[in-house]
C-alpha cells in the first residue's frame, strides 16, 4: 500500500486474488489513495462485491479475458460512458463481464458446442466461447489431434462456457471442467463464489465438485477467512442458503489457505484432489 499510495503509481495488473489481498490488508497497512490507480485484472472472472470495494478504494478496474492460445488478451471490458450514472452494485454488475472483442481479433462468439449456432444474446443461455481470427493460434506443436479438437467447425474453443447479452458483451459462467453437475443439474462454481465473496468475513474462496454417491457431485468450497474472523461452516452454510437454490448450497466447507501460482491464480486442479480425497 505504500508503494501503491506513491503518486507515480498510476497503473498496476493482477490477478482478482491480488485484488482481495489489497481489499482484506489490515487497517493500519491501508493508505488513502489521492489519485485514481489503473487496476487491470485477468486470469479469472473477478467477484462483483471485490470489483465494488476496489472502486471505493481509488482503483479503476479494467476487466480482460484471454487464453495463451489466442495471444493473451483478446477481450476487454470497454466501459461505457453511460454506465457511470448506474448506481455501484450495477455498475460493479457490468465491469464483471469479459466485454467485447479487441480490433485485431476477427470474431469472437458464444455457441452451442455442439450444434456450433449462436446461443440467443440473453445474458442467459450458456455456451461455449469460441475464437477466430489472426491472432488465434495455428495449433498445438506436434500435436494435430488436440489442434482438430480444438479448431472444430473453424473456430478455436476455449474452454470456458459463458453468456452473451444483447449489447454484444460476454460474460464467463465456468471452465467446461469446472462445471459442478448434481443430481442432473448444472452449477456454476463461480456462481457459489459470487455469493460467498459477499460474506463480510470471506477473503478468498474458491469451489469445486466434490464426489457424491447420491448426487454424483455436490459443491464443495475452499475459504480464506478475514484476519480475526470467527465465522464457521454452518454460518456460511446458511448464507449460501439464503441466496442460492438448495441444490446449489455446498455441502461442505474448507477452511485452509488456498494454493496459488507465481500470479495469485488459484490452482483448482490441487482442490478438487482434496475434495475427492474428504
Amino acid at each position: 500500500w505504500d508503494l501503491i499510495a506513491d503518486e507515480t503509481v498510476t497503473h498496476l495488473c493482477g490477478a482478482p486474488i491480488i485484488m482481495s489481498t489489497l481489499l482484506n490488508a489490515p487497517a493500519d497497512q491501508k493508505r488513502t489513495l489521492d489519485h485514481v490507480v489503473e487496476f487491470y485484472t485477468a486470469a479469472a472472472p473477478p467477484p462483483e462485491s471485490v470489483l465494488a470495494a476496489m472502486k471505493t478504494a481509488g482503483f479503476n478496474v479494467t476487466h480482460l479475458y484471454g487464453l495463451t492460445e489466442v495471444y493473451g488478451p483478446a477481450v476487454v471490458n470497454d466501459w461505457k460512458r453511460e454506465w457511470n450514472d448506474l448506481p455501484p452494485d450495477r455498475q460493479a454488475q457490468k465491469k464483471a463481464r469479459q466485454g467485447v472483442r479487441y480490433v485485431a481479433l476477427e470474431d469472437l462468439a458464444v455457441l452451442d458446442p455442439e450444434t456450433l449456432e449462436p446461443v440467443p444474446a440473453d445474458g442467459e443461455t450458456l455456451g461455449e466461447v469460441m475464437f477466430r481470427g489472426n491472432v488465434v493460434m495455428k495449433g498445438y506443436l506436434n500435436n494435430p489431434e488436440a489442434t482438430e479438437k480444438a479448431f472444430r467447425g473453424g473456430w478455436f474453443h476455449s474452454g470456458d462456457l459463458g453468456v452473451m447479452y444483447p449489447d454484444g458483451y460476454i460474460q464467463l459462467k465456468d471452465r467446461s471442467k469446472d462445471i459442478i453437475i448434481s443430481g442432473g443439474e448444472n452449477i456454476s462454481s463461480i456462481e457459489i463464489e459470487e455469493v460467498l465473496y459477499k460474506h463480510p468475513d470471506v477473503q478468498a474462496v474458491a469451489v469445486v465438485a466434490r464426489p457424491d454417491e447420491k448426487w454424483g457431485e455436490t459443491p464443495c468450497a475452499f475459504v480464506e477467512l478475514r484476519q480475526d474472523a470467527k465465522t464457521g461452516e454452518n454460518d456460511l452454510i446458511a448464507f449460501c442458503r439464503e441466496h442460492l437454490a438448495g441444490f446449489k448450497t455446498p455441502r461442505k466447507i474448507v477452511f485452509c489457505d488456498l494454493p496459488k501460482t507465481s500470479t495469485g491464480k488459484i490452482q483448482k486442479f490441487a482442490l478438487r484432489e482434496q475434495a475427492r480425497a474428504l
